[in-house]
C-alpha cells in the first residue's frame, strides 16, 4: 500500500469551518494511535496509482512506527475524525529514487486526499460522557443486574450500525457476567434509570480485529448513545415507599382480605401503561390468594383504609419475561402507585360501636318493632352516600322484615331511642358484589352514624292483629251486619278497622293496613270464593301454626 505525508494542504486544528473539516473534533491522531482511514492516491498529473475505496475496506494502521512511508506517518499526526486533507508528499518522504515497482516511477511527488475514520490507542479504556442525568437516582446498575435499555450504535465518524429504537424494541441483558462486549459490560456499570450517556469503546473491547462480519468493520472504535429504561437484580423482593399512613388505622390487611382500591401503573422510566382512574372504578380483588401478580399480592398485606405507598415490583414477582405484549414489556419492573379505598374479610360481621346512649331506656328495639330513625351514610374513605337529614324526614322501617340491608338489620337491634351508634357494614351484609349503580360501588364497606328517634312496638312473631281486650264470643255474628251468615270483605275491614279506632286491637306497625286486612280476610276464606262462612271462620290460637301473611 502506498499511504505517507510530508505537508498537508489543509489543517482543521480542532476547528470547523470549510468542506474538509468536522464540526467538532474531539481527538486528534497522535504517534502511536491505531487508525483506519481511506485515500486515494494521484501523481501531480491526476492520474490514480492507488485507491482504498477500489479495495472496499480502510487501511488500518498505527502511526508513527514506520509501518507508513515517512510523508504519511507525518501527515496523518493531528488529523481528526471525520476530516479530510490533501496531501503532498516530495520524493525524499515517499518512495525516493527507487519507486514502487511498475506502479511509483522513481523520485515521484506523490498526493493523497485522505479522509480519517477511526483513530484509537491501545491504552485506551471505555470513555463515557453522560449528558443527562435525573433527578433522583435511588439505584445504580451493578455487576449481575439485569438492564432494558434503547441505544444508537455507530461508529467514530458517525456511521449507524444498528439501533433498538428502530426495532422498537429496548435491548434486555445481564451486566457484568460477559452477555454483552466487554465496553458495554463496562460502560453500563453505575447507571441510573433515566440516564443518558455515550459510551465510547477501542476495538479490544468492542468486535475486535474482525468486527461483527457485517455491519462493524475489524479494528473498529464503537460510540453507543444509550438510555437505560429499567434495571433490577433477580435476587429483589418488592419494595415499599413514599408511604402515607393515615392517624388512625385500626386495622391493617391480611391474608384472605378482599380490598378496593385505586392504583395509577407505570414502568420504571414513568412509561404509563394502567390506571384504575381512567375507568373511574377501583380494582377490586383477595390479596394472598394468587388473584393477582404475586408482587401486589405482597404488597397489599399489611395495609390500611385511606393509606397511600407506592409498590415496585420486579419482573419475576410480575409479568416476566415475556410482559403482556403491547402495554408491559418483557422483564420490566412495574410501579404501582396505589390508594386503598377499604378491605374486608368474607368472614366479618357488621360492626356496631354505640356513640351515645341516653340515661333512660325504658325498651329495645326487637324484630317486629317499627322504627323511625335518621342516618348518615358513606364509604370507608369517607365519600358521603346519603343521609336522611338532607331530607328533613327520619327512614323509618319494620325490623325483621327485610326493608334494609342485612347488616343495618342487625346494627338497629337492642337499640334505645335516642341511642347513636356508629356502624361499619361488610359487603356481604350490604350491597353485594353489584353495589347500587352510581351509589354504591361493588364490594364496597358501608359506614353508618344512626341515630334512633322512635320507636313502636310490634306484634308477636307471626301475627299482623292481636286483641287488646278479651276476644268476643259472638265475633262471627259482629262482623255480620247484614245477618246473611257470611262476611263479606267489606264487613271484614270495617269490623278491624274500629276495632284498631276503640283501641280494642292492634294491627302490625309499618304496614299499609288494609293490605294487612287483605292478607287476613285472605287467610279465613278458605275456598277464595270472596266470603267467609262461620264454619271457615277461626282464631288465630285456633289455628295449626303458620303466618297469617
Amino acid at each position: 500500500h502506498f499511504a505517507s505525508a510530508l505537508t498537508r494542504d489543509h489543517s482543521c486544528a480542532g476547528t470547523g469551518g470549510q468542506d474538509f473539516c468536522p464540526k467538532q473534533c474531539v481527538r486528534a491522531v497522535k504517534v502511536g494511535d491505531y487508525v483506519r482511514y481511506h485515500y486515494i492516491g494521484t501523481f501531480p498529473d491526476g492520474k490514480k496509482f492507488d485507491s482504498s475505496y477500489d479495495r472496499g475496506s480502510t487501511y488500518n494502521v498505527f502511526v508513527g512506527k514506520k509501518q507508513l512511508i515517512e510523508g504519511m506517518d507525518k501527515a496523518l499526526v493531528g488529523m481528526c475524525v471525520n476530516e479530510r486533507s490533501l496531501v503532498k508528499i516530495p520524493p525524499h518522504l515517499a518512495y525516493g529514487k527507487r519507486g514502487y515497482g511498475d506502479i511509483i516511477p522513481a523520485d515521484s511527488i506523490l498526493h493523497f486526499d485522505v479522509l480519517l475514520l477511526d483513530v484509537w490507542n491501545p491504552e485506551d479504556g471505555v470513555q463515557i460522557n453522560t449528558y443527562h442525568t435525573p433527578s433522583t437516582c435511588e439505584r445504580k446498575v451493578e455487576v449481575s443486574d439485569y438492564v432494558r435499555y434503547h441505544y444508537n450504535g455507530t461508529l467514530l465518524d458517525g456511521t449507524l450500525f444498528d439501533s433498538s429504537h428502530t426495532r422498537m424494541r429496548t435491548y434486555d441483558t445481564y451486566v457484568g457476567i460477559g452477555w454483552l462486549i466487554a465496553g458495554m459490560d463496562q460502560g453500563l456499570l453505575g447507571m441510573c434509570v433515566g440516564e443518558r450517556r455515550i459510551i465510547t469503546m477501542p476495538p479490544s473491547l468492542g468486535y475486535g480485529e474482525n468486527g461483527d462480519g457485517s455491519d462493524i468493520p475489524g479494528q473498529a472504535s464503537l460510540v453507543f448513545d444509550v438510555v437505560l429504561l429499567d434495571l433490577h437484580n433477580p435476587r429483589d423482593g418488592i419494595t415499599v415507599t413514599n408511604q402515607v399512613v393515615p392517624e388512625s388505622c385500626t386495622r391493617k390487611s391480611v391474608s384472605g382480605d378482599f380490598v378496593r382500591y385505586h392504583y395509577n401503573g407505570s414502568l420504571l422510566d414513568g412509561t404509563f401503561f394502567d390506571s384504575s382512574y381512567s375507568r373511574n372504578r377501583t380494582y377490586d380483588t383477595y390479596v394472598g390468594r394468587g388473584y393477582v401478580i404475586a408482587g401486589m399480592d405482597e404488597g397489599l398485606i399489611g395495609v390500611c383504609v385511606g393509606e397511600k405507598r407506592t409498590i415496585t415490583i420486579p419482573p419475576h414477582l410480575a409479568y416476566g419475561e415475556e410482559g403482556t405484549g403491547s402495554k408491559i414489556p418483557g422483564s420490566a419492573v412495574l410501579v404501582f402507585d396505589v390508594h386503598i379505598i377499604d378491605f374486608h374479610n368474607p368472614s366479618d360481621i357488621t360492626e356496631v360501636k354505640v356513640t351515645y346512649m341516653p340515661e333512660e331506656c325504658g325498651r329495645q328495639t326487637k324484630k317486629g318493632d317499627f322504627i323511625k330513625y335518621h342516618y348518615n351514610a358513606s364509604l370507608m374513605d369517607g365519600t358521603s352516600i346519603d343521609s336522611t337529614y338532607n331530607y328533613g324526614k327520619t327512614y323509618n322501617i319494620v325490623l325483621g322484615a327485610n326493608q334494609v340491608v342485612p347488616g343495618m338489620e342487625e346494627g338497629l337491634m337492642e337499640m334505645c331511642v335516642g341511642e347513636k351508634r356508629h356502624l361499619i357494614i361488610p359487603p356481604h351484609l350490604g350491597y353485594g358484589e353489584r353495589g347500587v349503580t352510581d351509589e354504591v360501588p361493588g364490594s364496597a364497606v358501608l359506614v353508618f352514624d344512626i341515630e334512633l328517634i322512635d320507636m313502636e312496638e310490634g306484634l308477636p312473631e307471626g301475627y299482623m292483629f292481636i286483641w287488646n281486650d278479651d276476644v268476643s264470643p259472638d265475633l262471627f255474628a259482629e262482623m255480620d251486619k247484614d245477618e246473611n251468615k257470611q262476611v263479606e270483605p267489606s264487613e271484614f275491614t270495617d269490623y278491624i278497622m274500629r276495632q284498631v279506632t276503640e283501641g280494642k286491637g292492634r294491627l302490625a306497625p309499618g304496614f299499609d293496613p288494609y293490605r294487612i286486612i287483605d292478607n287476613m280476610f285472605s287467610n279465613q276464606d278458605r275456598n277464595g270464593d270472596g266470603k267467609i262462612t262461620e264454619a271457615e271462620f277461626k282464631l288465630k290460637a285456633d289455628e295449626p301454626a303458620h303466618d297469617e301473611l
